[in-house]
């Protein structure tokens, strides 16, 4: 049964249900007047069922309602939010059962407390729209969320590449490069390779690759490095492999159809990253740098130049390796970019395993805290020299918050946009656990610093970095004193 049978069904339940109760009229009492068993009504209002004509016609006499009106699918205004979302082209394209959800249970949930579902609803309506959340932003939090639930470790993706690997004789021991795997799309998956028409369009300057379905052909960038190509050699491999049908069509992307194609996008990308660092090896590799007496940052410098991979390829890498090979579950995953001479800096891509963790993005257009190893690293490479990744470690201990976090950063110049730079970081919460797998860490080990989310909220006094005032902090102490003050009133005249 389609979602859109449900639909009809589940609307004129709704209906029934407001005109019965707006009449003062029960279950039993609708039942005596037309005639039709409680429960088969019952079934009615839960949209399990649908009518026959003479069947409404009963129940259009017996509440004294015109027929049209009742099998009209068009809501009245305060159910009209229900209609908006179950009509609406994200509840059919996201994949509910991804999240354990099944369509009989949602239409069950929605039936038994229509009023409630639809305030609800309203609420993330107007959310949204406070926040300018676009399509894009809802499918990209969806998939979040379903990365999240997982721990970021999916087993079938990995165990893929691994069959990949052996049926075409690809050592995961060794650097994957881009020679193998051309050699598989043109000889076994009968792509063409193309590295001339991109560059004939200067308005295509930030595209790596589109893809041709209908030749197999693949438009490439002759000027993207090795690591670059090697990755995207690997997601068309992934897509062929996989045998996955809706796709994206461009790296990076710029539209999509449907929530499928944003899914496959991510499973293509993480079987990428799977291939050029392999489970086995990177844990191995790990465990070494874990094991160290202290540490040694040219140690994890030299893992990274290993593989044949990119600064976020790998840290992204780690959040599926940590969680699920060394138990560290409370991390976070960070992406900054910065235009030279802005005073903005951007958080456009975040990850929070087990939990939410402190330094997660904001909608209201706040400063982030300066302090934050993400930024300094981004500061770090443009006083320098700009070709060359700059690095950076520190301990971030929060401001009236009992979490600290040990965080690991890189900077380097985005590869697809002129004059942005952009940091990849990610964030282990200092626990008893953390600090029994990495050996190194120490009291004395790394800077400790005292951070913020953003300057508007921060309380951190004196802060040289501080690149606004706590204004938002400072309305809700403002607050606070009002209510503090009204309640010692209060209990002075009880």
């Amino acid at each position: 049964m389609t979602i859109e049978d449900e639909y009809i069904r589940l609307i004129f339940g709704l209906k029934l249900k407001q005109i019965r109760t707006d009449k003062n009229l029960s279950l039993f009492g609708l039942a005596k007047l037309s005639g039709l068993s409680k429960s088969y009504l019952n079934e009615i209002e839960k949209g399990k069922k649908y009518p026959k004509t003479d069947k409404i016609l009963q129940l259009s006499e017996s509440l004294e309602t015109p027929y049209d009106h009742l099998v009209s699918l068009k809501l009245d205004k305060n159910l009209a939010p229900i209609g908006e979302i179950l009509q609406s082209k994200i509840l059919k394209e996201i994949p509910l059962e991804l999240f354990g959800i099944k369509e009989n249970n949602l239409i069950d949930i929605i039936a038994n407390a229509p009023a409630k579902v639809n305030a609800f609803i309203s609420t993330i309506i107007k959310i949204a729209q406070n926040y300018n959340l676009t399509r894009e932003s809802f499918f990209l939090a969806s998939l979040r969320s379903y990365q999240e639930a997982h721990n970021n470790y999916f087993e079938e993706i990995e165990t893929d590449v691994e069959k990949f690997a052996k049926a075409y004789h690809i050592d995961l021991l060794k650097k994957v490069t881009s020679n193998d795997l051309e050699e598989i799309l043109i000889e076994e998956f009968g792509y063409t390779i193309n590295t001339e028409e991109l560059q004939k369009h200067k308005n295509l300057d930030e595209l790596r690759n589109i893809y041709i379905a209908p030749k197999k052909m693949l438009l490439i960038d002759n000027t993207i490095s090795e690591s670059q190509k090697t990755f995207i050699y690997a997601k068309e491999i992934a897509y062929n492999f996989l045998k996955i049908e809706e796709r994206l069509y461009t790296f990076p992307w710029i539209k999509f159809e449907s929530f499928d194609q944003v899914l496959n996008n991510f499973i293509a990308s993480y079987f990428a990253g799977a291939l050029i660092i392999p489970r086995k090896s990177i844990t191995e590799k790990l465990t070494n740098l874990f094991a160290l007496e202290e540490w040694n940052s040219l140690k994890l410098h030299k893992i990274i130049k290993h593989f044949n991979c990119s600064q976020e390829t790998f840290y992204q890498r780690l959040t599926n390796i940590l969680p699920k090979f060394f138990n560290i579950k409370n991390l976070f995953f960070l992406r900054f970019t910065h235009q030279d001479n802005s005073p903005e800096f951007r958080l456009n891509k975040e990850l929070h395993i087990t939990q939410q963790q402190a330094p997660h993005a904001n909608r209201k257009n706040e400063h982030y805290c300066r302090r934050w190893i993400s930024i300094k690293t981004i500061k770090d490479l443009e006083n320098s020299v700009k070709n060359r990744a700059t690095f950076g470690v520190q301990i971030s201990s929060y401001e009236n918050q009992k979490n600290e976090y040990l965080v690991l950063s890189s900077a380097t110049q985005d590869p697809f946009k002129k004059d942005i730079s952009r940091s990849v970081s990610i964030g282990l919460l200092l626990s008893p656990h953390l600090k029994k797998k990495l050996t190194f860490l120490k009291e004395n080990t790394f800077t400790k610093k005292i951070v913020g989310v953003t300057c508007e909220t921060c309380a951190v006094e004196n802060c040289k970095e501080r690149a606004a005032k706590p204004t938002r902090l400072q309305k809700n102490n403002k607050y606070n004193n009002i209510a503090k003050t009204v309640d010692d009133i209060i209990k002075s005249y009880s």
